[in-house]
């Protein structure tokens, strides 16, 4: 949060969103936003849980997603109860949220569809009463398995059918691509001026590895930008370590559906290249520092790990961009 001591955590088993300021030593919230226990959305009653929050900047308004599909909308400053709400008019949860610095709430469903809701109105704005508070509908919608089916030597190889996005994420260094996840390990960016997918990754399936298969396929992820050069950092699904992935917003990037790796870089561009990071333990979540890119990683053994960088040094000094 944007005072650098609060926190803001929530978590499936309940509807409140739990604020703690770290400068106090106490294990109890300094304060709570409750979600209504039961909203009748569509003939529907919204089940306990909330799976992802999102801050406005000035962390006056708190955004939480639910497992029906519904974002509660908090302003701190009113009350510790949700005075609007969005919906995807679907009864399917959402698994991620992010709020642009326009003002458009992006959500991201199990079903595999990407919505977008405007906050400062306009079509979105158009909204139904439920329980005196008011439920806007997406401004529009996106799946996204029809976007990588557009990719044609991709779809010349795989079979793409909806998938889960277990996690969407705004590219700080690039505020229109919006990096996503999904629970088969694909990574990726949507080009939000377009609505086109611009780079992809695709891993080795998780079936390879028969012995670890089960515990990969059960773990969802959550990946991270580094805070310049587009790159993305998200936990292997086939092996103990970290990707990362050049998603930089060029045709050069290896990741780029348009990259013609039997082009030679040009001289204004260097060589560009995924590179994975060998870890100890099954990456499930990661986060980076917003200044040096210092990344940590949690895992599925309930350890966190931290990988620092070495700065990228001029061509002939005789240092390489390392991490350790």
């Amino acid at each position: 949060m944007q005072s650098y001591s609060e926190v803001a955590c929530t978590s499936l088993r309940n509807n409140e969103v739990l604020i703690f300021d770290i400068g106090y030593a106490s294990s109890e919230p300094t304060e709570v936003l409750r979600k209504r226990s039961a909203v009748s959305v569509h003939g529907s009653s919204v089940r306990l849980g909330l799976s992802d929050i999102a801050l406005s900047n000035d962390d006056a308004r708190v955004l939480a997603s639910d497992t029906c599909g519904v974002i509660s909308i908090w302003d701190r400053r009113a009350s510790n109860r949700p005075q609007s709400g969005l919906t995807t008019n679907a009864t399917y949860g959402l698994t991620s949220i992010q709020l642009d610095e326009n003002q458009c709430v992006i959500g991201a469903s199990k079903s595999g569809f990407i919505y977008i809701w405007d906050l400062r109105g306009g079509r979105s704005s158009a909204a139904f009463q439920s329980h005196k508070e008011a439920y806007s509908l997406p401004l529009t919608s996106v799946r996204l398995s029809s976007m990588l089916n557009k990719i044609r030597p991709l779809k010349a190889q795989s079979s793409i059918l909806p998938k889960e996005i277990q996690s969407i994420n705004i590219n700080p260094s690039c505020p229109y691509q919006l990096g996503f996840h999904l629970d088969d390990g694909w990574s990726g960016v949507l080009d939000l001026h377009n609505f086109q997918v611009s780079h992809i990754h695709c891993p080795p399936p998780t079936w390879l590895d028969q012995l670890n298969a089960a515990l990969f396929i059960s773990l969802s992820r959550k990946p991270s930008w580094l805070p310049k050069h587009s790159i993305y950092a998200v936990g292997s699904t086939s092996s103990n370590g970290l990707h990362l992935l050049d998603f930089y917003p060029h045709t050069s990037s290896p990741c780029h559906v348009d990259y013609d790796d039997s082009k030679n870089p040009s001289e204004t561009f260097e060589c560009k290249q995924n590179v994975f990071v060998p870890l100890s333990g099954h990456v499930t979540a990661c986060a980076a520092h917003p200044l040096n890119g210092t990344i940590v990683a949690g895992t599925a053994e309930a350890s966190l790990l931290m990988i620092s960088q070495k700065h990228l040094c001029k061509k002939g000094d005789g240092n390489d961009d390392e991490h350790s």
